[in-house]
């Protein structure tokens, strides 16, 4: 029997009575004793647990998988708390599981849930668990974990992102109800795509974090120092900033797909797109996630590396915090928007890989407004009668405008650094704005603190941030723009409007989509009229793959989708 890997062998070994050898696990013990008393606890026995159990065998099982990403895994493995997209694929498809799935053509399909029941005329909600997965530490996952994720979900005080997912959800204690083991029901009204919260949100583990209060899982070492899932990949190690390690999880259930084919699987935080390029040509990196168009055409030309272009639910923007008061008047929002060349941009920084956005519902998805097309176009002049309209007027030499109080018409827009793409397009802005009399200053700012300026409700020290934003396979904005998000993580532009609200009041509950689609349009027009944001567009995604990874599969789904399905050939594998 040979045991997963090297760290859990030391600790295994050490439980079983081979302490009285001062070699034996030594520095296991001392990296051990310096981590914080949860995470002390909480390793030895996911070590314990996966000694027991042996490897796969086969030709395809074996080696390590590098993927390489611009950015740390914001709030790592706990998803009650955090928004970031990565840190999503990380535990919906590796380290932890989600109650459902979803098939290519976006139906969805049993996952730790194995089957469902949804009776709207009752308002219940049924879920029954399969009886065959394990946190790794050995515990099983029960109807008990699904009712505690619910719980600290639904609660204000923990932050999760999405808070209106809970909104059709009866309040109290009658929300939610364990009938045995794997059995839970949820108490619930009418409303569109009930399951689609249940395909994002991640399971977590009641047993280790019942006790903590809501208000400190966020800072919690659960997240980021020791993470237990139950997913296909077990924890190994967390560098903070440089990267994450996951190891097999061999005891993960066949009526799952069984065993990963890999040995290993590690995240890297490579902030630099050459840096990238460099290290998936020379294959000390597997898979580049999101290079940018011009990185990407020299993947798709150079030997050893393939590229992948798929549809994605992806769009980039402007995001306006309207809190402040030179953004406040939407004719200002709606006038930076026809102040910008978004096709000039898209034509600078996308290499054909896109379409102009005018909303946040992809092209792809049913409620598209294809009507928009033509809604927003480059018009200086109307921009220049707009802003000279909301009271900004060209005054003194410097051609950057003036209101009657003389304060100038400065704006800060944020990028995250590293990210070349967006900081393009910040300094791309910046001189298209300024022939209309607009001061714009491009200043990157280190993601956690991009991040956290943005989504902390008592910061939002923001003028405007260049982002993307993924949305779910079926699109919401409550929380982007619903009057009652504006002190939520996802609330960030701060805009309120009664007509919004009306419309994203109305489309949680309609579920037929032939009566949905008008309802759509409408909002999407709303979306256009208010300019909350400046939507540049819809990229296409793009990976960067070497050639000795098999088996890699990405959609619209994701990147991660098919991770535990990935293999490399016995001949091209590094040592682990």
């Amino acid at each position: 029997m040979r045991l997963v890997s090297p760290r859990f062998q030391a600790l295994a070994l050490a439980l079983l009575g081979c302490g009285f050898v001062v070699a034996c696990g030594d520095a296991d013990r001392r990296a051990l004793q310096e981590m914080p008393p949860f995470c002390q606890e909480v390793l030895p026995a996911v070590d314990a647990h996966m000694a027991q159990f042996e490897e796969p065998s086969g030709e395809e099982y074996g080696g390590t998988a590098v993927v390489g990403g611009l950015g740390e895994l914001s709030g790592g493995m706990n998803s009650l708390v955090t928004p970031e997209h990565m840190a999503r694929q990380h535990q919906e498809f590796v380290n932890l599981m989600t109650l459902v799935q979803v098939e290519a053509d976006l139906e969805y399909r049993p996952h730790l849930a194995r089957q469902w029941e949804f009776d709207p005329g009752a308002g219940e909600l049924t879920f029954h668990l399969r009886d065959d997965v394990y946190w790794h530490d050995g515990q099983p996952t029960t109807a008990h974990d699904v009712a505690f994720t619910y719980r600290r979900a639904s609660d204000p005080a923990t932050g999760f992102f999405s808070m209106s997912s809970w909104e059709p959800y009866v309040d109290g204690p009658d929300a939610v109800e364990v009938l045995d083991d794997h059995t839970v029901r949820f108490r619930v009204e009418p409303h569109a795509e009930p399951l689609e919260i249940w395909r994002l949100l991640a399971i977590m583990p009641g047993h280790l974090l019942e006790d903590v209060p809501p208000e400190e899982l966020r800072n919690h070492p659960y997240g980021t120092r020791c993470p237990v899932g139950n997913g296909p990949f077990v924890f190994q190690e967390h560098r903070p900033g440089a990267s994450w390690s996951f190891v097999r999880n061999p005891g993960f259930p066949e009526g799952l797909g069984g065993p990963p084919r890999l040995d290993r699987y590690v995240y890297r935080v490579i902030p630099e797109q050459g840096t990238l390029l460099t290290e998936l040509l020379t294959g000390s990196v597997d898979v580049y996630l999101a290079p940018n168009p011009d990185v990407a055409s020299r993947i798709d030309t150079e030997e050893g590396a393939r590229l992948l272009d798929f549809t994605f639910r992806e769009y980039v923007a402007v995001v306006w915090n309207t809190r402040r008061a030179e953004l406040a008047d939407r004719r200002v929002r709606r006038a930076l928007t026809l102040g910008v060349n978004r096709q000039e941009i898209i034509d600078a920084t996308l290499g054909g890989f896109g379409e102009v956005a005018n909303a946040g519902v992809p092209p792809f998805h049913w409620a598209h407004h294809p009507g928009l097309a033509d809604s927003l176009r480059h018009d200086p002049d109307e921009a220049r009668r707009l802003l000279d309209e909301a009271g900004w007027v060209e005054r003194g030499q410097d051609g950057v405008r003036e209101n009657e109080d003389g304060i100038p018409l400065n704006i800060t827009v944020s990028y995250n650094m590293g990210n070349q793409q967006r900081q393009d397009i910040a300094q791309i802005m910046q001189a298209q704005l300024a022939e209309i009399g607009v001061g714009l200053q491009p200043e990157g700012v280190e993601w956690g603190a991009f991040v956290g300026e943005m989504t902390s409700a008592d910061r939002r020290n923001f003028d405007g941030a260049v982002l993307s934003i993924i949305t779910a396979l079926h699109v919401s904005d409550y929380d982007q723009f619903h009057s009652t998000s504006v002190d939520q993580p996802m609330g960030l532009s701060g805009v309120v409007d009664d007509e919004m609200d009306h419309l994203l009041d109305t489309l949680q509950v309609v579920v037929d989509r032939h009566e949905a689609i008008p309802l759509w349009h409408r909002y999407q027009e709303r979306v256009v009229a208010l300019q909350p944001y400046t939507y540049f567009f819809f990229p296409r995604r793009l990976a960067g793959v070497g050639e000795r990874l098999q088996g890699v599969e990405m959609d619209v789904r994701g990147d991660l989708m098919s991770v535990s399905q990935w293999w490399i050939p016995a001949q091209e594998r590094r040592r682990p």
